[in-house]
């Protein structure tokens, strides 16, 4: 049977409390410092991810907890992650997922004119074993979270999450963001996806030219497209900019989230879709990859 992460003895005897265990995690002592240098994370920033963990109910962190459970215990069959233990999932992957909310909320109400966003539709493209769009269902019950992933085993597993936590918030979608003939899935181009979903998030996919191919089809206009990405992302985002506008959208801004990553500090790039996209986008499978806009 697997042990609670929250509960488990092993960790109560070194943190007595949640509370305390996240006050550890953003301390200066074992925060990881910005490889850039002239790039300085506020405090706001380095507290906001321990916000968002310490602000979930009892109940969303014991979802985390079963998620957690579940990944591990699934990766030593397949490859789901290369990270093996409880602490670093909770560090490399549930903060860096919760890390992004306050860059969509700030966005979204900015943006729309609107006190809050508590319905969002959201689709988290090439989601993997649900980062960050699992996670983010969990704090954001209110939230629509579609998991577009391509792989089988990966949305068996995803499925099995989904189960064991509860979530009914949370759906998986199996198929590519491009037009998809071998799995009979056109989410991009598909009509019932195309230009549905208040967000678009993506998570340690590709570079911002193709993520931008493969998000912007499925915003909305007047919505944003979230890509979570490492440091030093400047040149990145200077070489995307023309794909994201010919894709119908702006750059909005770049925010610096503290991460405890052994690869450094984390940014969030925010887009708004401005206008409709082209309908010749997203190309087929492949294309965007090897000629990038």
């Amino acid at each position: 049977m697997s042990i609670s992460y929250f509960n488990s003895p092993h960790v109560l005897h070194r943190f007595t409390s949640l509370r305390t265990f996240i006050k550890h995690l953003v301390s200066p002592k074992t925060a990881v410092s910005p490889t850039t240098p002239h790039r300085r994370t506020s405090p706001t920033l380095r507290t906001l991810c321990s916000s968002n963990l310490e602000a979930l109910t009892s109940r969303q962190r014991e979802q985390i907890s079963l998620y957690v459970d579940a990944l591990l215990q699934w990766n030593r069959k397949m490859n789901l992650t290369a990270v093996t233990e409880t602490s670093e999932v909770m560090k490399r992957h549930v903060e860096d997922s919760l890390a992004i909310l306050p860059p969509i909320r700030s966005s979204y109400v900015s943006g729309s004119g609107s006190s809050g966003c508590d319905d969002l539709s959201v689709v988290d493209v090439g989601s993997g074993p649900g980062l960050p769009g699992l996670i983010l269902a969990i704090a954001c019950p209110g939230w629509k979270v579609t998991l577009l992933e391509s792989m089988k085993k990966r949305c068996d597993f995803l499925e099995h999450a989904i189960g064991i936590t509860g979530l009914s918030n949370v759906e998986v979608l199996r198929g590519r963001a491009e037009k998809s003939v071998c799995i009979g899935q056109s989410v991009g181009q598909s009509l019932d996806s195309r230009e549905m979903f208040d967000v678009a998030v993506a998570r340690a996919v590709a570079e911002m030219r193709i993520l931008a191919e493969y998000c912007l089809p499925l915003v909305r206009v007047g919505g944003l497209f979230v890509a979570a990405k490492g440091h030093d992302i400047e040149e990145e985002v200077k070489n995307a900019n023309k794909a994201i506008r010919l894709l119908g959208a702006s750059t909005l801004h770049v925010s610096a989230v503290q991460s405890h990553s052994p690869y450094g500090q984390r940014t969030a790039i925010v887009c708004r879709k401005d206008r409709p996209t082209p309908r010749k986008y997203p190309r087929e499978p492949g294309t965007p990859a090897k000629v990038p806009l």
